[in-house]
């Protein structure tokens, strides 16, 4: 039991903070919502929704974590809704999933607003949100008017019923730090990109699409909930709903 409550508590930190934002591909699963890089493999695409699935392998350790997010973008914004309780992973003890239930912290929607430079950390179960700044976002994951692509076509190929055009990305930011990808662009989607695959600190990550939707979502999507309760940064919701529950216990 303390294993597991350990391990929960350590996953709803990440989930909360910026160091899950920056693991794995061009700064991992919750980089969709936190890092700019990501944005450009999706070229003209600028609203959208889709189911994503990500496998991020660590074949050093033997290990592997896959997971599971709802995407929705309009105009540079973007939202990332995942379930805690669905990742699966060898490391993953048994009865973590009802432990993040219990903490309210088994549901997380990320949202980034790169024209007021914030990622909004949203904790449903909690009626609770955090800002957190995209000035923090590292160097090398950042995305600017001078950022650089290079495509270099790999051939064509079908993808879950879909033809595709597979190419080598590399994207190089005014810094000169570079990320390379292959992604399989989908002809009858508008070139949206099905299927994502990368190399990052060690991992091997393939990110598939489904269930993809050109349609505008609705705006109000991309708001902080009127009526959660704000906190000025992951840190400080993660510490402040922990008081909550340790006062509520002594009374």
């Amino acid at each position: 039991m303390k294993q597991s409550l350990k391990y929960v508590i350590m996953v709803a930190a990440l989930a909360g903070s910026s160091a899950f934002a920056q693991m794995g591909p061009f700064g991992g699963a919750g980089s969709f919502a936190m890092n700019p890089t990501m944005a450009k493999l999706f070229g003209n695409n600028t609203a959208a929704s889709a189911t994503a699935q990500f496998t991020i392998n660590d074949s050093a350790r033997g290990q592997t974590v896959e997971m599971e997010m709802n995407m929705s973008m309009l105009d540079g914004k973007t939202r990332m809704e995942m379930d805690l309780t669905q990742v699966k992973g060898s490391r993953m003890p048994p009865n973590a999933g009802a432990q993040m239930k219990k903490m309210g912290m088994d549901k997380t929607v990320m949202i980034s607003l790169p024209e007021k430079k914030l990622m909004l950390m949203i904790y449903p179960s909690l009626h609770a949100y955090a800002e957190h700044s995209l000035e923090d976002v590292p160097v090398a994951q950042r995305a600017d008017s001078n950022t650089k692509i290079e495509k270099s076509s790999l051939g064509k190929e079908t993808i879950d019923g879909h033809d595709c055009q597979k190419s080598k990305v590399v994207i190089t930011n005014d810094q000169g730090a570079h990320h390379e990808a292959t992604v399989w662009n989908a002809t009858d989607l508008k070139d949206f990109p099905v299927q994502m695959q990368m190399t990052e600190n060690g991992n091997d990550i393939t990110i598939k699409f489904r269930n993809v939707k050109l349609d505008k979502p609705d705006a109000s999507l991309f708001d902080a909930p009127s009526d959660f309760t704000k906190y000025d940064s992951p840190q400080a919701l993660m510490q402040g709903e922990m008081m909550k529950r340790a006062g509520a216990r002594g009374q």
